[in-house]
């Protein structure tokens, strides 16, 4: 599992551009970085701004973590 083919496409547009002030979604040293911020805020729902993930999404960035954040 890598960042580019598997984490980077589970965010959107919309999403890269909400958070570009704090970090890049699109950026792999971005997510992996800030992965406990943004794994905690997916998981209570305050992100993305428009609604909750689907719980298969946040189980992939979670395997994803698990794995040790590949690039």
């Amino acid at each position: 599992m890598g960042f580019e083919t598997d984490i980077q496409p589970l965010f959107r547009d919309l999403d890269r551009n909400y958070m570009i002030f704090i970090f890049d979604l699109w950026s792999y040293g971005d997510v992996k970085e800030n992965v406990s911020e943004i794994l905690a805020r997916l998981e209570d729902g305050s992100m993305p701004c428009d609604g909750p993930w689907e719980s298969d999404k946040i189980e992939k960035l979670k395997a994803w973590i698990n794995a040790g954040c590949e690039p």
